[in-house]
């Protein structure tokens, strides 16, 4: 796009949480999917989030993550220095992290926009991103709750969906959200694909820090006078963080004031993938190394694995020759102390293992 990338006094957040169970033995507890490198770019997702960022907030970034994970994040991206870094005592799920931070930048910036993106997402085609953050932070300026609508690529049953309403007069390329969807039914998600208006909701939002806590303090009053506290006095946090409680952005906020009118959508195309299983990886793996159909797509060292009328993925993360014969859609992943031996099409399973472990014990495992 013209002109410069850098937006003024806008403020990237990132969360930076989960485990991503889906993704096991890969991602664990202590390591989870953000500290990754999944693309085989040599960047971690974090690193490759920061990356796609840093241009429109020069340096505004701040990552909201695990008091667990705080030193690996300071590791992987020592540019953030302290001020850059929200370390949470525990998980209290996203609406607490994002209005955390929204809470400290009403403090930092008064003039501020905050963008809300997750630490563990693909985008590939940036300057499509760049294009609608720009549109997406001239609306919120104007006092509008701001998501990212993706658009859908197939009839996907693992994501919610938002329907755009009317055009948003004085913004081209933003509409009234109509409404969230939750997952759909196969066949719902193939109707909603076909009607054109219906958009992914990745859980990307845009708006004026001040906004969201007052839409906040709307539907929970006491949540946002905490979070405020907290910024406030920062060494209450282990004494007020418990007091949370666990919800998401989208249950506390997003949903309500979409039906009270203040929610606008910013239709979006950017190549997005959350990369939730190592079907999707494997999807995204195929496109980006323009793999062709002879043998596992690699991600790691191509030499350790050995193939014959094999097809599917391969993460060879344990030193180890791992040789496949004979087998469609496979999927192992060899690390040190686990092994993982699956198909694609049963990749949305490995979250019940991860539970199965934990169940038996095993947490160190998990």
């Amino acid at each position: 796009m013209a002109g410069k990338l850098s937006i003024d006094n806008f403020w990237a957040v990132i969360p930076a949480g989960g485990a991503g169970t889906r993704l096991w033995p890969l991602s664990r507890q202590t390591a989870p999917k953000f500290l990754r490198d999944l693309t085989g770019h040599g960047r971690s997702l974090l690193q490759e989030t920061y990356d796609r960022l840093h241009p429109l907030a020069e340096g505004r970034i701040v990552v909201v993550t695990g008091a667990a994970h705080q030193h690996a994040v300071h590791e992987q991206l020592p540019a953030l220095g302290t001020d850059g870094l929200l370390a949470e005592p525990s998980p209290r799920d996203s609406m607490a992290a994002i209005g955390l931070a929204a809470a400290v930048l009403e403090r930092r910036d008064p003039d501020a926009v905050m963008g809300s993106f997750a630490a563990d997402h693909v985008i590939t085609r940036a300057k499509k991103f760049t294009e609608a953050v720009h549109t997406a932070t001239a609306v919120a300026r104007d006092g509008w709750l701001v998501t990212l609508g993706i658009a859908p690529t197939f009839a996907s049953t693992a994501y919610g969906y938002v329907r755009a309403g009317a055009p948003l007069a004085g913004h081209d390329g933003a509409y009234v959200l109509e409404s969230f969807v939750e997952k759909p039914s196969a066949e719902v998600a193939q109707r909603y694909l076909a009607d054109g208006g219906y958009r992914w909701n990745a859980g990307m939002f845009v708006v004026r820090p001040s906004v969201l806590l007052e839409l906040l303090e709307t539907w929970h009053p006491d949540f946002a006078a905490t979070l405020r506290a907290i910024a406030a006095e920062p060494a209450r946090m282990g004494e007020l963080w418990p007091l949370l409680p666990k919800i998401a952005i989208d249950n506390a906020v997003a949903e309500p004031a979409a039906e009270a009118g203040r929610v606008a959508v910013v239709p979006a195309d950017f190549g997005w993938d959350d990369i939730g299983d190592f079907d999707s990886l494997a999807t995204l793996l195929d496109a980006a190394m323009k793999v062709d159909s002879e043998g596992p797509t690699v991600l790691g060292d191509h030499s350790l694995v050995h193939s014959v009328d094999s097809t599917g993925l391969v993460v060879p993360h344990g030193g180890r020759t791992i040789a496949v014969v004979g087998v469609e859609d496979i999927v192992v992943v060899d690390t040190p102390d686990a092994v993982l031996v699956t198909t694609r099409a049963h990749a949305q399973q490995v979250k019940q293992m991860v539970a199965g472990l934990q169940r038996e014990g095993l947490v160190d495992l998990t």
